[in-house]
């Protein structure tokens, strides 16, 4: 009988990006149980990354001695606050295992193999062209110990980046996509400048994602964001930080009491301080994070080599007379991102990837 192992991987893979951005600082992984040809069982990452998807996969199956186990990353085999994956995959006697990629953690890397052959168990690494980067984020923040950073921006077909005359420069199924983009990212870094002139919510507005709303930071250098905003739908079942000097102590007693959390640093102008906020957001717990700032924002990140990947919606509509932007757009026009085939009516997504970051 020949084994399909790529029909079984996409499996796990479409489960692993389920739970994309949702995991904290442990993986999203994605495991498929096979006896005979059949899936009996699958597991995903938990929320916030405990129990893994090998757990899930397993524990809730009686029998499945002899069984094949389909994972997207290896197994780990180190104590943590649970127990290793190959404890279980070991105690329910599975006979084969295939990943997808090797761990990056130390702690695990090219380890499952050695443990799993002492107890008769084969695994095999399976590499995916496929999927070859759907692990990039995860070996950014164990390279780095930094956030996996996004950023997405909107420009008419003319590069303006604001509409004077309209919140909106694309449009609704461009807006939808954005918010699913939203939606694999555990926290959003915005500036008070842009949330002051949106009045934004930055939360996830789609069918399925309603609740869902990562968690923000606003860069808030001097304390200018508005008192009159939508401060408690802001705040509401989100954890919502505030980036600003040391030297604005006793302003900070104001947001403190509507419920921000406050980040102090002493200086936001190099690339060195940029990095150790990024350490600091990465130490707090969130792996992968989206930016959703204006130019000015985004250029400094841009100039330093500071972002993975950037999502550009465009609209075929120039906006004239009635675009404005409130920082230089020639890096944008010099960038060549690659197109995402996918139908947006009017507008178009590119997506550019950064390596040298």
């Amino acid at each position: 009988m020949t084994i399909n192992h790529s029909y079984f991987f996409n499996l796990a893979f479409q489960l692993a990006e389920k739970n994309l951005g949702q995991t904290g600082l442990n993986p999203s992984v994605g495991s498929i149980v096979v006896k005979n040809n059949a899936v009996i069982s699958s597991g995903v990452t938990s929320i916030n990354g405990r129990p893994h998807a090998e757990f899930n996969a397993l524990n809730k199956i009686k029998k499945c001695e002899g069984a094949t186990l389909y994972t997207s990353l290896e197994p780990c085999t180190h104590e943590g606050k649970t127990p290793p994956c190959t404890n279980i995959i070991i105690k329910k006697k599975i006979k084969n295992v295939y990943y997808a990629f090797e761990d990056p953690d130390k702690r695990t890397n090219k380890k499952a193999k050695k443990i799993l052959k002492k107890k008769g168990i084969k695994s095999k690494l399976i590499k995916s062209k496929k999927y070859i980067s759907f692990y990039k984020s995860y070996l950014i923040n164990k390279k780095f110990n930094i956030p996996f950073i996004s950023a997405k921006i909107a420009l008419s077909k003319d590069y303006f980046t604001i509409n004077k005359k309209n919140k909106w420069i694309t449009g609704c199924r461009s807006r939808k996509i954005s918010h699913l983009i939203r939606s694999q990212h555990d926290g959003i870094i915005s500036t008070s400048k842009s949330i002051n002139q949106d009045n934004a919510q930055l939360n996830c507005r789609i069918e399925g994602l309603n609740n869902y709303k990562p968690d923000l930071f606003i860069v808030d250098l001097n304390l200018k964001l508005k008192k009159n905003l939508l401060l408690k739908k802001i705040l509401k079942k989100r954890k919502t930080y505030l980036v600003t000097y040391q030297t604005n102590f006793k302003k900070v007693q104001f947001f403190k009491k509507q419920g921000f959390k406050i980040i102090l640093i002493d200086s936001l102008k190099s690339k060195n301080d940029l990095i150790s906020l990024y350490k600091k957001i990465y130490k707090m717990g969130y792996s992968r994070v989206l930016v959703e700032s204006g130019l000015t924002f985004l250029n400094s990140l841009i100039k330093n080599k500071l972002i993975n990947d950037l999502y550009m919606f465009k609209s075929n509509n120039k906006l004239k007379k009635n675009g404005k932007n409130n920082d230089t757009i020639n890096y944008l026009k010099n960038i060549y991102p690659k197109q995402i085939s996918i139908n947006l009516k009017n507008d178009k997504l590119y997506k550019k990837e950064f390596k040298n970051v």
